[in-house]
């Protein structure tokens, strides 16, 4: 193993996807075949040139913080790139990147043409799971980052939970945990993805299963800036609150109400209409055919 051996700390699928075994056993279903030559120039440290590099097509992490970029390109042009990037043969004199996109453009930056590689031989799958794993190893990447490239492990590569658990070194309750945030509404997803609100906050919602009360206590915790824990016992009491008692509703056509309407027509000496809501909100209509009628039920009124 060369010095370039990874730290098992980046997790076992990681490892075992860079061991250099590809060498003497190569995939079998490699999408982008190389000749026997161009196989004996991988598995090496090498010197290559930034212009020849293309970018990963699997890189899962979409946002990358310029500040952090501007300060590693310093870095760079200071001390010099300390971890070579990982590229594949892609052609001859072209390679794909296989991870290590935030190293190849800090030193773009730093204004380097040429920049130290890893070239390894891999197919479509390894590099997609390497590329995923790589990101997901990151402590600066956001939850919805981290639940997308899960779900893309899922769907492309084919693994269940447990196998997934596994390759990026995490038990699996923490990989559905994940996995349910993508259940959440757009907008609570969004506001993971921007930390406007954290992973606490969202598996809170989660177990909230009316969707309009998930918007509603993500509204709150934005508005009101709550704690997880204020969350959750609000989230607690919503889900222990015990159903509400039925509400007789009371309509003109109940009997308490057509012998109010009977008692006021008889008052008035006129056919009277009451009218009921279900709200228990309404109106009483007494009708009069002159002026003069008008002026007798108006005394009646005692106006």
């Amino acid at each position: 193993m060369t010095s370039f051996q990874r730290k098992t700390g980046l997790g076992r699928g990681l490892s075992a996807l860079l061991d250099d075994n590809d060498a003497t056993h190569p995939p079998k279903n490699t999408v982008n075949p190389v000749s026997e030559t161009e196989q004996r120039t991988e598995n090496h440290i090498g010197t290559i040139n930034i212009a020849d590099i293309e970018t990963n097509p699997f890189q899962p992490r979409t946002e990358f913080d310029q500040v952090a970029l501007n300060e590693l390109s310093e870095s760079i042009k200071v001390q010099g790139l300390i971890q070579p990037i990982t590229v594949r043969k892609n052609g001859t004199n072209k390679y794909q990147l296989i991870s290590g996109e935030r190293r190849l453009r800090a030193s773009k930056l730093a204004g380097l043409t040429q920049i130290a590689a890893y070239v390894r031989g891999a197919n479509d799958q390894q590099m997609l799971e390497m590329a995923l794993i790589e990101n997901i190893q990151r402590e600066n990447l956001n939850a919805i980052e981290v639940a997308l490239s899960f779900q893309r492990m899922l769907d492309e590569c084919n693994l269940k939970q447990d196998q997934l658990g596994e390759r990026v070194g995490k038990n699996r309750s923490t990989v559905t945990n994940y996995l349910r945030l993508l259940k959440l509404p757009p907008a609570i997803q969004i506001s993971i993805r921007d930390q406007k609100i954290s992973m606490g906050h969202a598996r809170a919602l989660i177990s909230v299963e009316d969707t309009s009360k998930q918007l509603f206590l993500h509204q709150e915790i934005i508005d009101k800036g709550l704690s997880v824990r204020k969350v959750e016992e609000l989230v607690r009491s919503l889900n222990t609150l015990p159903l509400p008692a039925p509400v007789i509703k009371q309509t003109a056509n109940s009997s308490e109400y057509q012998k109010l309407q009977r008692d006021l027509a008889s008052k008035f000496a006129t056919k009277v209409k009451l009218k009921v809501g279900q709200n228990g909100k309404g109106a009483i209509e007494i009708p009069f055919v002159s002026n003069d009628d008008l002026s007798r039920i108006l005394e009646l009124l005692d106006w």
